[in-house]
């Protein structure tokens, strides 16, 4: 999973995820609220993705049925 932290650089502040910069911005709350962001369609797609697999499965494992 990955980690998002801020650090202020001069007036700024800059968004790191896994220790690598990836966005620059003037506003700690904005920064914030992009991070929070971030984290919610993370989650949403791992979710969409699990249902998925979910439904590629069948839910009951069926036996073959052996010629006579």
């Amino acid at each position: 999973m990955t980690s998002y932290s801020l650090i202020k650089v001069g007036n700024d502040y800059v968004v790191l995820a896994d220790q690598q910069c990836i966005l620059k911005v003037a506003s700690r709350r904005k920064a914030a609220q992009l991070i929070s962001e971030a984290l919610g369609l993370l989650n949403a797609q791992a979710a969409a993705q699990s249902t998925a697999e979910a439904l590629a499965e069948p839910s009951l494992q069926r036996e073959t049925p052996k010629a006579p």
